[in-house]
């Protein structure tokens, strides 16, 4: 599901009053959005171009486990405490996005329970999406050799 699927499913007044708070931003290539540990204090709709959501494996360049393109949420750890990024993100191409501040937007949330409510909901949609596209990638990366299956507990 996309971002802007969030954005048509919210109420009128509610998705309003979030697009007030937007920023229109710019990313070129090769630019690092965000780096796994750091502070997640915004995120974005991404309107054009492409983003790479990555893990850092130790000893290891980051693992791409998604990319991400127009619609698309790009960040949800705004939302959970301790808000911090658990992912890291590149522009792999020349991106053009709306930036939200979090505070910001989660002030907006809890003024307002219902809009809170529909944001959580598809914001939870997003982060099941990416936590079984992360194993998934994780798995080929690491997993064991095509044919072979892990040992049952």
């Amino acid at each position: 599901m996309t971002t802007t699927a969030l954005l048509n499913v919210l109420p009128p007044r509610g998705r309003d009053r979030l697009m007030e708070l937007a920023r229109d931003v710019s990313f070129p290539e090769g630019t690092r959005i965000f780096e796994e540990g750091g502070l997640a204090d915004r995120f974005w709709i991404i309107r054009t171009g492409s983003v790479n959501l990555d893990v850092q494996v130790r000893g290891e360049r980051p693992a791409t486990v998604e990319m991400l393109g127009h619609g698309d949420l790009l960040g949800w750890s705004w939302l959970v405490p301790p808000y911090t990024w658990r992912l890291g993100a590149e522009a792999t191409s020349p991106v053009r996005a709306h930036e939200f501040d979090a505070i910001a937007v989660r002030a907006l949330c809890e003024a307002d329970p219902a809009l809170g409510l529909a944001v959580t909901h598809r914001v939870l949609d997003v982060v099941a999406r990416r936590l079984q596209a992360t194993r998934m990638r994780l798995l080929d990366l690491y997993g064991p050799p095509s044919g072979q299956h892990l040992p049952v507990a």
